[in-house]
C-alpha cells in the first residue's frame, strides 16, 4: 500500500563528486512499509524555488535491522542537489513504495546475472540481498565511466561475485558491460538490468540472442509516480503503458526493443 511518510535522515554520505547515499528511518521507531527490489519512491524536494515535482529514486537497500531505507542519488539538477544537502535529523517526505518488482526465479539452480550501469546499479544491491536470502548465488556486473564511479562494491560483495567494467579502463575490464568476458565464459539463465537505455537495450539484445530470461528496470521520467502525468509512457507490445504503474520492471519480451 502506498504511503506518504515523513522520514528522518540518519546518514548522508557523499560517495564521490556526483553521488551520495541518503539513509532514512521512521520517527518513533515505526516500522518501514514493506518494499520490494525494483520498486522506487518519490521524494519531495524542499528549499528549492525551481523544483516543483517530486524526484523518483530507486530503492537501493532496506536495512531491516536498523529500520533504514537507503537511496543512492546522482546529483543532476537543483532538485537532487538540494537533497544532497540534507542534514542528519532533517525530515524528508516520501511517497512509497511505488511500481512493481523483479521476478523471483523458480529454479534454485538458476544462474543469475545482475547488470547495473551508473546510478542504475542502485536497485541491484537490494535485489542481490533478497536473492541470496532466498538461496541463490547472484553475480553482479557493474559498469561505470571510471574507477571513482564504481559505487558500493563492498556492499555488493556481501551477496555475490562482483565483476566490473570502466570505459577508461581504470578498474575492471575496459569497455561496456556487454563487452565483459564473463558473458562469454559463463552461461546464465536470467539477467536483470538497470541503467542508461542504450546499455539496457544492448543487454536485452544479448539476452534475446542467447535465449536468456531478461528483465529491465526502466528509468523513464516519472514525475508523479501513480500514472497521472503520463511523462513516463513507454511503447510496449501491449500498447503505451505508464512505467511508474506498470513497471518500472519489464520483461524484454513485452517491449518493442526486440523484433
Amino acid at each position: 500500500m502506498k504511503k506518504m511518510l515523513d522520514l528522518i535522515v540518519t546518514e548522508n554520505n557523499q560517495l564521490n563528486q556526483n553521488y551520495f547515499l541518503l539513509k532514512l528511518t521512521t520517527p518513533n521507531n515505526e516500522k518501514l512499509p514493506e518494499m520490494l527490489p525494483g520498486q522506487f519512491v518519490e521524494v519531495r524536494v524542499d528549499n528549492s524555488t525551481s523544483t516543483f515535482l517530486r524526484r523518483p529514486i530507486s530503492v537501493n537497500f532496506v536495512d531491516t535491522e536498523k529500520n533504514e531505507l537507503w537511496l543512492l542519488i546522482q546529483v543532476i539538477g537543483d532538485g537532487t542537489r538540494q537533497l544532497s544537502l540534507c542534514k542528519i535529523g532533517e525530515i524528508v517526505n516520501l511517497l512509497l513504495p511505488l511500481g512493481n518488482s523483479f521476478s523471483m526465479p523458480q529454479n534454485k539452480n538458476s544462474e543469475l546475472l545482475l547488470i547495473g550501469g551508473g546510478v542504475g546499479t542502485a536497485p541491484m544491491l537490494y535485489w542481490g540481498k533478497i536473492l541470496k536470502d532466498a538461496g541463490f548465488k547472484p553475480n553482479f556486473l557493474l559498469g561505470a565511466r571510471s574507477a571513482k564511479d564504481l559505487l558500493q562494491l563492498e556492499d555488493f560483495s556481501k551477496y555475490g561475485e562482483v565483476y566490473t567494467t570502466t570505459e577508461d579502463g581504470t578498474a575492471g575490464e575496459k569497455g561496456f558491460v556487454t563487452n565483459h568476458s564473463i558473458l562469454q565464459n559463463k552461461d546464465f539463465t536470467h539477467i536483470y538490468t538497470c541503467g542508461p537505455k542504450p546499455m539496457m537495450m544492448a543487454v536485452a539484445k544479448y539476452a534475446n540472442q542467447k535465449n536468456i530470461e531478461c528483465e529491465v528496470s526502466l528509468e523513464n521520467t516519472m514525475a508523479c509516480g501513480f500514472g497521472v502525468c503520463l511523462c513516463c509512457v513507454e511503447g510496449t507490445k501491449n500498447g503505451n503503458l505508464c512505467v511508474c504503474t506498470e513497471g518500472p520492471v519489464f520483461n524484454i519480451n513485452d517491449l518493442k526493443w526486440i523484433n
